[in-house]
């Protein structure tokens, strides 16, 4: 996909820097994603692009920079703020409830409400409302699971990871950010869930996906950005660069302006 690049980034971060004691996670990172792609977030452990994500999740507060949603300032001061301003994560932990149905766990946190006196005041959970919503919100990303009222800890790794991935994409406005999604998955499952991804995508919702798979971010990616140091040092195109020169990056092994023009994402 080769979204306009007129249009405002819709999540976008300036000079980002966040340090912790004496070290400096962040040293002026520089971010964007556009509409409608998959952005990949690769980098050696200490590159910073936890620290990034956290930041744009709300998680962390940068002690400098700025972060745009849709070209206006953004505070975030904590991942609800983020939440409600329809930013959604997943984790690697995933946060689902194991001993809970599919449905509870699409729900979790964000549960429906019976009507009138016995849901305002009683605070009664409209299970019903619930389910049906998770039947259709399933059914239209695809995801092939038997039965919503399932225990979570029934379905495999890569359903479960699928449950996350729909919760996520239920409720999101603006961006799904997902971390290591595929990781621990054998091949079948974890093509499963790269398939659940390009279907967000498609639905209009941009994806920052952080990986260490190599191949998955070759596959699926529209743009890769790569994190060395606490800064971007590239963005490159994943149909104009091999794996090998994107590592070389990385790992410092390779300078940015070895690279041919046609490599680097615009």
């Amino acid at each position: 996909m080769s979204p306009e690049t007129s249009t405002p980034p819709v999540i976008q971060a300036k000079g980002l820097v966040k340090r912790y004691g004496q070290v400096t996670a962040l040293d002026g990172a520089d971010f964007e994603l556009r509409a409608g792609e998959i952005l990949a977030v690769i980098g050696d452990n200490g590159a910073g692009k936890s620290s990034l994500i956290k930041c744009l999740a709300g998680a962390t507060i940068p002690d400098e920079g700025e972060i745009y949603l849709d070209g206006a300032r953004a505070h975030f001061k904590s991942p609800i703020d983020a939440r409600r301003a329809g930013i959604e994560t997943v984790y690697q932990d995933l946060a689902v409830a194991p001993a809970m149905t599919i449905a509870e766990n699409l729900f979790l946190g964000r549960e429906i409400r019976r009507s009138g006196f016995l849901g305002s005041v009683l605070q009664m959970i409209d299970k019903k409302k619930m389910l049906e919503e998770s039947i259709a919100r399933m059914n239209d990303l695809k995801v092939g699971i038997r039965s919503m009222t399932q225990a979570v800890e029934t379905l495999s790794g890569g359903q479960r990871q699928c449950v996350a991935v729909a919760r996520a994409a239920a409720f999101a406005q603006h961006v799904v950010i997902m971390d290591e999604p595929t990781a621990a998955l054998g091949v079948k499952e974890g093509n499963m869930v790269l398939e659940l991804i390009r279907r967000v995508r498609d639905k209009g919702l941009p994806v920052i996906l952080i990986s260490h798979n190599m191949p998955h971010v070759f596959e699926i990616a529209d743009r890769i950005h790569i994190a060395r140091l606490g800064k971007r040092a590239a963005v490159v195109d994943p149909k104009h660069i091999s794996m090998s020169d994107t590592v070389a990056v990385m790992t410092g092994a390779k300078s940015v302006d070895d690279l041919p023009p046609q490599a680097l994402a615009h």
